[in-house]
């Protein structure tokens, strides 16, 4: 999609600071951060939520899923602790409807969120 940010993320016309690529995702550091590790973690391919990824692409789900875990590793927060989280929907707190994990870390996180 022309106008969604994260596309324009992946095509590279939009700078982010890029943790990992794949074949099929793209994970880069969140620019409003809620704990000291927050990366996306996206596919290249466009879908508006997880819902709509889930339909469409399961095996695509997975590997997001699976990179999350990765950037977990990498960040070395996968020893203490980490949450995966996909907001779907604006009452969600979803505000760039391109289907994205943020992955968090580096501090306790309590529950529940706000």
């Amino acid at each position: 999609m022309t106008d969604c940010l994260f596309c324009k993320i992946v095509s590279g016309d939009v700078p982010a600071k890029i943790v990992r690529e794949s074949d099929r995702t793209v994970a880069f550091r969140d620019i409003n951060p809620q704990a000291p590790t927050h990366v996306l973690v996206i596919p290249r391919d466009h879908h508006p939520n997880v819902a709509a990824l889930a339909a469409a692409d399961a095996e695509l789900l997975a590997e997001l899923l699976r990179e999350a875990g990765q950037v977990a590793a990498g960040e070395g927060i996968d020893g203490t602790g980490y949450r995966v989280v996909f907001n779907t929907g604006a009452q969600a707190g979803q505000t760039v409807f391109h289907v994205h994990a943020h992955v968090l870390g580096g501090r306790g996180l309590n529950w529940p969120p706000g």
